[in-house]
């Protein structure tokens, strides 16, 4: 008996970790798509994304008779930081970087996030951050100087990368509590629903009429595309592997956003495959892994198993 009950929580494990996994390769590789928007209104253009994204997580959540806790007041403070920092503030600030970088060089410095989230975790909780942290963070910026070479970048490129580096930071840290409360799913609809609501407004009132222009074709599919796949499916996915591994132990996944932003990069057309640009991508990725990749996933996997002293903790995303 005890052996079927460490083997399903393995599986369960594993399974957040994959699902952290997938979901950091869909925003990496999402890097490039963001950058056929570039024409479109940016308020606008997040005011459909998150509207479709909201839409499909609703019917995902009707098929299976789910009904999604109402967040409560200490909730929305939360709530509204994720939206303004996490989502708008974080898919603005990739738009503006990529007019003046490479899409791999945004991913890559992206890919740091694993650090920041390392460090700030544990100085929150009034915790010394361990060495392995510091290592990978070196390792991080060599690998961003690296990249810098082959992924270039011009004036306020690495500015704006890093400000959408602290919006990817701050759409982990802040959901933390609430994710823990309301559950993944929950926490994805009304983000979605409040960012929504929240860019429309202010498109309208900062481009008039021309806020709500008709897009092509390609940014037709863009759309459907970021609010679908990058939205639903993979914030989804990720505030499961959140709720389940902990912010700093899934922030270690976020080191793949680097190699799947140079391969999208590279598939569409929007980057060389230069090899300076892949060594630096892949000395990101080594310094996450370096950082919280070790010791992250051994405290995950080696943690003893559940017993009547310990029981397993009921998981805060709905299955």
């Amino acid at each position: 008996m005890v052996h079927r009950r460490v083997k399903l929580l393995a599986v369960t494990r594993r399974t957040a970790i994959l699902c952290g996994a997938v979901a950091t390769c869909v925003v990496g590789g999402s890097v490039p798509v963001n950058g056929v928007l570039q024409q479109y209104p940016v308020l606008s253009g997040q005011a459909l994304r998150y509207a479709l994204g909201a839409f499909a997580l609703l019917v995902w959540a009707a098929l299976r008779g789910q009904s999604l806790p109402r967040p409560a007041a200490r909730d929305l403070p939360a709530l509204l930081g994720v939206v303004a920092t996490g989502m708008l503030g974080f898919n603005a600030g990739v738009l503006f970087a990529q007019r003046h970088a490479e899409p791999g060089f945004v991913a890559a410095v992206l890919g740091a996030a694993p650090v920041v989230l390392a460090l700030l975790v544990p100085l929150l909780r009034r915790r010394r951050p361990a060495v392995a942290p510091v290592v990978g963070a070196c390792v991080v910026v060599t690998g961003v100087v690296v990249l810098s070479g082959g992924g270039a970048w011009q004036g306020p490129g690495l500015v704006l990368a890093l400000l959408a580096l602290a919006g990817e930071v701050s759409f982990t840290l802040l959901a933390v509590g609430v994710v823990r409360r309301l559950g993944g799913l929950a926490v994805c609809v009304w983000t979605c629903l409040l960012a929504a609501a929240t860019a429309a407004v202010l498109g309208t009132v900062v481009d008039g009429a021309a806020a709500w222009r008709a897009p092509t074709a390609r940014e037709a599919v863009a759309l459907l595309l970021l609010g679908t796949v990058l939205t639903a499916v993979a914030f989804g996915l990720w505030y499961a592997a959140v709720s389940r591994l902990g912010a700093d132990r899934a922030g270690v996944l976020i080191g793949l956003m680097p190699v799947s932003g140079l391969v999208s990069s590279v598939a569409l057309g929007a980057q060389d495959p230069r090899p300076v640009a892949v060594l630096g991508a892949l000395v990101v990725a080594a310094g996450c892994v370096i950082a919280l990749g070790g010791g992250a996933l051994r405290r995950v996997s080696d943690r003893r198993a559940p017993s009547a002293a310990r029981p397993e903790p009921s998981p805060a995303v709905p299955r």
